[in-house]
């Protein structure tokens, strides 16, 4: 493991917005602490924050958007939010060699240990490695551990697509979730869910927020954050499972705002199988499973 580097408080949005588009900026990509090292040289990267309390009102208000009722406990998906910041810090460190902007989130695993207290506080770390090779470019892994005095509480592998060159080595498959259930209920999206998510999130990525921000990164119009179809399909089942629990999924094909999706669950030996899919054709957005660690 890396040595972490202390991240103390959290980032402001809005600079940590800025630092993590510069690198795409033509002339501001040069300049010092802007400037990303070389691919070549990146052997991995740390931070971390201590004593990050998971305070009752953001925990409701995450609760809120996301579907899950109001307890004493904060929601499976919640300690994300407070690793967020350490993911924004690395992907900002000009040692980190890939830009933020263009990084696709296309796998997550989530394990908790036990269930988690509002007002608790936890130590939280995210470890990002060397690159993995992927079809359409490389696979960073940053892994994040929550941890008290009595050992970790909860962690989580969030697996990013950067598209281009790609490093030496076989690919591995990924997620596979065979036979997905079908049928289920659908959900009807609004148009201002990726600034909802996002003010509870601070996950403000353009491309969640309005159709003219979405247009300038690509996509006919604003998506859904692929954390919130997660947390909103863990919503859906979260009084069926239990405290200690893994949770893997699989981000398919964006969900587009405002719209309409499909979400169907199915209990099967190991736990849960879950997805949603379009209601028009039938396609994928994401698949996931649940088991128990």
């Amino acid at each position: 493991m890396v040595a972490a580097k202390e991240l103390t408080g959290e980032p402001g949005r809005v600079g940590t917005l800025l630092r993590a588009a510069l690198p795409v900026v033509p002339g501001a990509n040069l300049l010092p602490g802007v400037r990303k090292a070389p691919a070549a040289d990146f052997t991995g990267l740390a931070y971390r924050r201590e004593g990050v309390v998971a305070e009752r009102a953001r925990v409701d208000a995450y609760a809120a958007v996301c579907g899950f009722p109001r307890k004493d406990v904060v929601p499976l998906t919640f300690p994300h939010m407070l690793a967020f910041p350490l993911h924004m810090a690395i992907m900002s460190d000009a040692a980190f060699p890939y830009p933020a902007i263009g990084m696709v989130h296309v796998e997550n695993a989530i394990t908790a240990h036990r269930a988690i207290g509002v007002g608790e506080a936890l130590d939280v770390t995210t470890e990002v490695g060397t690159a993995r090779p992927h079809a359409k470019g490389v696979l960073l892994d940053f892994v994040t551990t929550a941890s008290t005095d009595g050992g970790t509480v909860w962690e989580s592998t969030s697996t990013y697509l950067r598209r281009g060159r790609s490093v030496d080595g076989d690919a591995a498959p990924g997620l596979v979730v065979t036979d997905p259930p079908t049928g289920g209920i659908e959900w009807r999206l609004p148009g201002d869910l990726g600034r909802t998510y996002a003010a509870v999130s601070g996950d403000a990525n353009p491309i969640h927020l309005y159709p003219l921000t979405a247009k300038a990164l690509g996509f006919p119009r604003q998506i859904a954050h692929g954390m919130w179809t997660l947390a909103r399909s863990v919503a859906a089942i979260e009084n069926r499972l239990p405290d200690a629990v893994t949770v893997e999924v699989a981000f398919k094909k964006p969900v587009f705002l405002p719209g309409t999706v499909r979400f169907a669950a199915r209990q099967d030996e190991p736990g849960w199988t879950f997805g949603l899919t379009s209601p028009k054709d039938g396609s994928p957005h994401l698949v996931g499973r649940t088991t128990t660690p």
